[in-house]
Protein backbone atom coordinates (compact mmCIF):
# COMPACT_ATOMS: atom_id res chain seq x y z
CA UNK A 1 0.00 0.00 0.00
CA UNK A 2 1.15 3.56 -0.67
CA UNK A 3 0.98 5.99 1.67
CA UNK A 4 0.71 9.86 1.65
CA UNK A 5 2.04 11.27 4.63
CA UNK A 6 1.34 15.30 4.86
CA UNK A 7 3.52 17.12 7.54
CA UNK A 8 7.16 17.49 7.83
CA UNK A 9 7.47 17.63 11.71
CA UNK A 10 8.30 14.80 14.49
CA UNK A 11 4.89 12.91 13.96
CA UNK A 12 5.27 12.60 10.16
CA UNK A 13 8.78 11.51 10.71
CA UNK A 14 7.78 8.70 13.36
CA UNK A 15 4.81 7.15 11.71
CA UNK A 16 6.68 7.46 8.07
CA UNK A 17 9.72 5.38 9.53
CA UNK A 18 6.75 3.07 10.91
CA UNK A 19 5.21 2.54 7.41
CA UNK A 20 8.70 2.08 5.97
CA UNK A 21 9.70 -0.76 8.66
CA UNK A 22 6.74 -2.18 7.82
CA UNK A 23 7.34 -2.52 3.84
CA UNK A 24 5.33 0.08 2.80
CA UNK A 25 6.02 3.16 0.32
CA UNK A 26 5.81 6.50 1.69
CA UNK A 27 5.58 9.96 0.29
CA UNK A 28 5.79 12.66 2.41
CA UNK A 29 4.48 16.31 1.89
CA UNK A 30 5.10 19.70 2.79
CA UNK A 31 4.64 23.10 1.54
CA UNK A 32 8.82 23.01 1.40
CA UNK A 33 9.82 19.18 0.00
CA UNK A 34 13.24 20.21 0.04
CA UNK A 35 13.27 20.49 3.84
CA UNK A 36 12.49 16.63 3.51
CA UNK A 37 15.55 15.59 1.61
CA UNK A 38 17.74 14.33 4.53
CA UNK A 39 15.49 12.17 5.55
CA UNK A 40 14.31 10.77 1.96
CA UNK A 41 18.30 10.63 1.71
CA UNK A 42 18.41 8.37 5.06
CA UNK A 43 15.31 6.11 4.31
CA UNK A 44 16.26 4.24 1.31
CA UNK A 45 13.79 3.42 -1.65
CA UNK A 46 10.86 3.16 -0.16
CA UNK A 47 10.71 6.91 0.73
CA UNK A 48 9.75 9.80 -1.71
CA UNK A 49 8.77 13.12 -0.69
CA UNK A 50 6.34 15.29 -2.81
CA UNK A 51 3.89 18.55 -2.52
CA UNK A 52 1.24 18.37 -0.30
CA UNK A 53 -1.04 17.68 -3.46
CA UNK A 54 1.80 14.93 -4.95
CA UNK A 55 1.57 12.88 -1.54
CA UNK A 56 -2.54 13.44 -1.39
CA UNK A 57 -2.95 11.93 -4.91
CA UNK A 58 -0.16 9.55 -4.41
CA UNK A 59 -1.31 7.81 -0.87
CA UNK A 60 -3.78 5.30 -1.19
CA UNK A 61 -3.89 5.94 2.66
CA UNK A 62 -3.49 9.70 4.22
CA UNK A 63 -1.75 10.80 7.28
CA UNK A 64 -2.80 14.06 8.63
CA UNK A 65 0.32 15.12 10.48
CA UNK A 66 0.66 18.84 10.55
CA UNK A 67 -0.45 21.56 13.51
CA UNK A 68 -3.99 21.56 14.33
CA UNK A 69 -4.27 25.00 13.34
CA UNK A 70 -3.19 24.23 10.23
CA UNK A 71 -5.01 21.33 9.25
CA UNK A 72 -8.77 22.60 8.06
CA UNK A 73 -7.33 24.47 5.27
CA UNK A 74 -5.63 21.97 4.17
CA UNK A 75 -8.20 19.47 4.34
CA UNK A 76 -10.52 21.90 2.09
CA UNK A 77 -7.42 22.34 -0.48
CA UNK A 78 -6.89 18.70 -0.76
CA UNK A 79 -10.43 17.68 -0.40
CA UNK A 80 -10.73 16.31 -4.48
CA UNK A 81 -7.82 14.29 -3.79
CA UNK A 82 -8.84 13.17 0.01
CA UNK A 83 -12.01 11.56 -1.95
CA UNK A 84 -12.76 8.24 -0.73
CA UNK A 85 -9.62 7.61 0.83
CA UNK A 86 -9.05 6.85 4.48
CA UNK A 87 -7.53 9.63 6.60
CA UNK A 88 -5.65 8.65 9.81
CA UNK A 89 -6.14 11.98 11.57
CA UNK A 90 -3.29 12.66 13.81
CA UNK A 91 -4.14 16.08 14.76
CA UNK A 92 -5.17 18.24 17.98
CA UNK A 93 -7.01 21.13 18.19
CA UNK A 94 -4.33 23.23 19.91
CA UNK A 95 -4.01 26.56 20.40
CA UNK A 96 -1.64 28.86 19.76
CA UNK A 97 -1.43 30.00 23.56
CA UNK A 98 1.35 28.50 26.18
CA UNK A 99 -0.38 25.82 28.49
CA UNK A 100 -1.51 26.86 32.10
CA UNK A 101 -0.63 24.59 34.86
CA UNK A 102 -0.06 21.84 32.74
CA UNK A 103 -3.16 22.14 30.58
CA UNK A 104 -2.93 22.62 26.77
CA UNK A 105 -5.24 25.09 25.54
CA UNK A 106 -7.73 24.16 22.65
CA UNK A 107 -9.48 26.36 19.64
CA UNK A 108 -12.52 23.93 19.76
CA UNK A 109 -15.29 23.01 22.70
CA UNK A 110 -16.39 19.53 23.92
CA UNK A 111 -19.47 20.47 21.25
CA UNK A 112 -17.49 19.92 17.90
CA UNK A 113 -14.41 18.20 17.63
CA UNK A 114 -11.58 19.34 15.18
CA UNK A 115 -12.08 15.71 13.23
CA UNK A 116 -15.43 16.73 12.69
CA UNK A 117 -14.29 20.06 11.44
CA UNK A 118 -12.31 17.89 8.86
CA UNK A 119 -14.63 15.51 8.11
CA UNK A 120 -17.39 18.24 6.95
CA UNK A 121 -14.21 19.90 4.67
CA UNK A 122 -13.62 16.65 2.99
CA UNK A 123 -17.49 15.00 3.26
CA UNK A 124 -15.70 12.29 0.97
CA UNK A 125 -13.53 11.29 2.26
CA UNK A 126 -13.08 8.49 5.15
CA UNK A 127 -11.54 10.23 8.58
CA UNK A 128 -10.50 7.94 11.74
CA UNK A 129 -9.34 9.50 14.33
CA UNK A 130 -5.56 8.08 15.20
CA UNK A 131 -2.45 8.84 17.30
CA UNK A 132 -3.37 11.80 19.01
CA UNK A 133 -2.95 10.72 22.08
CA UNK A 134 0.69 10.04 22.60
CA UNK A 135 3.70 11.16 21.70
CA UNK A 136 5.75 10.52 18.80
CA UNK A 137 8.41 8.55 20.46
CA UNK A 138 5.61 6.15 21.23
CA UNK A 139 3.36 5.48 17.92
CA UNK A 140 5.51 2.60 16.77
CA UNK A 141 6.00 -0.31 18.82
CA UNK A 142 6.30 1.21 21.98
CA UNK A 143 7.80 -0.76 25.02
CA UNK A 144 6.08 -0.91 28.11
CA UNK A 145 6.90 -4.35 29.90
CA UNK A 146 5.17 -6.56 26.96
CA UNK A 147 1.91 -4.71 27.45
CA UNK A 148 0.45 -3.15 24.69
CA UNK A 149 -1.46 0.00 25.61
CA UNK A 150 -4.67 1.25 23.77
CA UNK A 151 -4.76 3.86 20.99
CA UNK A 152 -8.46 5.08 21.14
CA UNK A 153 -10.36 5.37 17.74
CA UNK A 154 -13.14 6.87 15.99
CA UNK A 155 -15.10 7.56 12.65
CA UNK A 156 -17.86 7.32 10.45
CA UNK A 157 -16.34 5.13 8.03
CA UNK A 158 -16.41 1.20 9.90
CA UNK A 159 -13.83 -0.26 6.86
CA UNK A 160 -11.51 2.95 7.83
CA UNK A 161 -11.43 2.32 11.27
CA UNK A 162 -10.71 -1.48 10.59
CA UNK A 163 -7.36 -0.53 8.40
CA UNK A 164 -6.57 1.79 11.34
CA UNK A 165 -7.06 -1.01 13.89
CA UNK A 166 -4.75 -3.41 11.46
CA UNK A 167 -2.07 -0.64 11.17
CA UNK A 168 -2.42 -0.04 15.43
CA UNK A 169 -1.50 -4.12 15.62
CA UNK A 170 1.33 -3.82 12.89
CA UNK A 171 2.55 -0.94 15.31
CA UNK A 172 2.23 -2.86 18.63
CA UNK A 173 -1.10 -1.40 20.00
CA UNK A 174 -3.95 -2.55 20.92
CA UNK A 175 -7.14 -0.59 19.48
CA UNK A 176 -10.62 0.63 20.69
CA UNK A 177 -13.31 1.75 18.35
CA UNK A 178 -15.41 4.14 20.57
CA UNK A 179 -17.59 5.01 17.42
CA UNK A 180 -18.71 7.92 15.11
CA UNK A 181 -16.78 11.14 14.81
CA UNK A 182 -18.45 13.07 17.28
CA UNK A 183 -16.59 10.34 19.66
CA UNK A 184 -13.70 12.60 18.86
CA UNK A 185 -14.94 15.54 21.36
CA UNK A 186 -14.05 12.72 24.04
CA UNK A 187 -10.32 11.56 22.25
CA UNK A 188 -9.04 14.66 21.54
CA UNK A 189 -8.79 15.59 25.27
CA UNK A 190 -6.63 12.68 26.08
CA UNK A 191 -3.84 14.69 24.55
CA UNK A 192 -4.27 17.59 27.19
CA UNK A 193 -4.24 14.50 29.91
CA UNK A 194 -1.48 12.88 28.18
CA UNK A 195 1.03 16.23 28.33
CA UNK A 196 0.30 17.14 31.56
CA UNK A 197 2.90 14.87 33.21
CA UNK A 198 5.00 16.16 30.66
CA UNK A 199 4.26 20.02 30.79
CA UNK A 200 4.48 19.42 35.01
CA UNK A 201 7.54 16.94 35.53
CA UNK A 202 8.92 16.29 32.14
CA UNK A 203 7.48 12.57 32.03
CA UNK A 204 6.99 11.63 28.10
CA UNK A 205 7.08 8.17 28.80
CA UNK A 206 3.24 6.71 29.07
CA UNK A 207 0.59 5.55 27.51
CA UNK A 208 -3.18 4.69 28.06
CA UNK A 209 -4.52 1.39 28.27
CA UNK A 210 -8.41 0.35 28.73
CA UNK A 211 -8.86 -2.69 31.45
CA UNK A 212 -11.88 -4.74 31.72
CA UNK A 213 -13.02 -6.97 34.52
Amino acid sequence: MKIGVLGSGEVGTALSNGFLKYGYTVMRGSRHPEKLADWKTKSGDGALIGTFEEAAKFGETIVLAVKGTAAEELVQQQASSFKNKIIFDTTNPIADAPPKDGVLKFFTNLDESLLERLQKAAPEAHFVKVFNSVGNSLMVNPQFGGIKPTMFICGNNNPAKARAQEILSQFGWESEDMGIAAAARAIEPLCMLWCIPGFLKNDWNHAFKLLRS
